[in-house]
């Protein structure tokens, strides 16, 4: 049996959602039709309604054609704060890699797995657009 959820409206694109005993921020933003939600360090993109479970992360990770390279694509439209890796580093599940910023908050993207750069396809400051390539992990 599911709990109810409770979401209430805080400021222009901010609802605060209890559920389990517990208050959780959600940041939304575009429009009705495709619609980008932040909450619990991940980003979910579609149709969203406050009594409607957010099950799909909207973009993350994307393997390559070979399966031997994913690449980190930017899952909403954001400024880059901060690189946090140079090609050839490695990297372990977990570790951030990338920084954006959108909404007035920042959004850590972090690797999906352990790795190494193979390459780095953005700089500090620039703007991206969603599914943007950000960075390839071999």
């Amino acid at each position: 049996m599911t709990s109810a959820v409770r979401t209430t409206r805080i400021g222009a694109g901010t609802y605060l959602v209890e559920h389990d005993g517990r208050n959780e921020t959600v940041y939304v933003a575009g429009p009705a039709s495709d619609r980008w939600v932040f909450w619990n360090g991940q980003v979910f993109r579609g149709d969203f309604r406050p009594d409607t479970p957010l099950t799909a992360p909207a973009a993350g990770p994307k393997a390559g054609a070979h399966g031997s390279v994913t690449a980190i694509v930017a899952p909403m439209p954001a400024r880059v704060g901060s690189v946090a890796v140079a090609i050839g580093s490695r990297v372990r599940k977990g570790d951030i890699l990338i920084v954006l910023e959108a909404m007035k908050m920042e959004l850590p993207i972090r690797a999906p797995g352990d790795g190494v750069v193979a390459a780095v396809h953005c700089e500090e400051g620039q703007l991206v657009q969603a599914d943007a390539a950000l960075m390839d992990l071999e």
